[in-house]
């Protein structure tokens, strides 16, 4: 198990901070992580707010329902983005493209009734 794969929450975004994503970018399974796992897609950032299938959004998701301007980092590249909610067709894509990161996103959603958001991050 590489040093990566023991890490999550603050101690994951320290450890990728202090590196610049050497440690951390690629968590487990070969996703990548910063510390969501994201996909990209046609010059955008993807993360699904999945929360593991729980009933409820997770709070960094209803967060950015208040204030969707967000910073980013993705190995040594930090940088501003605006985040915005999937629907429809691109939702469907991007969920996809998501899902072939991380399989288990499928399973999650089994998990709840609630559709899973798929959040797009665009460089501001």
């Amino acid at each position: 198990m590489s040093e990566a794969e023991t890490l999550f929450g603050d101690a994951h975004v320290q450890r990728y901070r202090e590196t610049d994503g050497e440690v951390g970018h690629i968590w487990r399974r070969g996703a990548t992580t910063t510390p969501l796992i994201y996909a990209e897609a046609d010059g955008v950032f993807v993360v699904v707010a999945s929360k593991g299938g729980a009933p409820t959004d997770p709070g960094w998701y209803r967060n950015l329902a208040k204030n969707p301007d967000v910073q980013v980092q993705i190995k040594g590249d930090a940088f501003s983005a605006r985040a915005r909610t999937a629907t429809g067709a691109e939702r469907d894509r991007l969920w996809e493209l998501a899902t072939r990161q991380w399989p288990d996103y499928d399973e999650y959603q089994r998990r709840t009734e609630r559709q899973i958001p798929v959040v797009v991050l665009e460089r501001t």
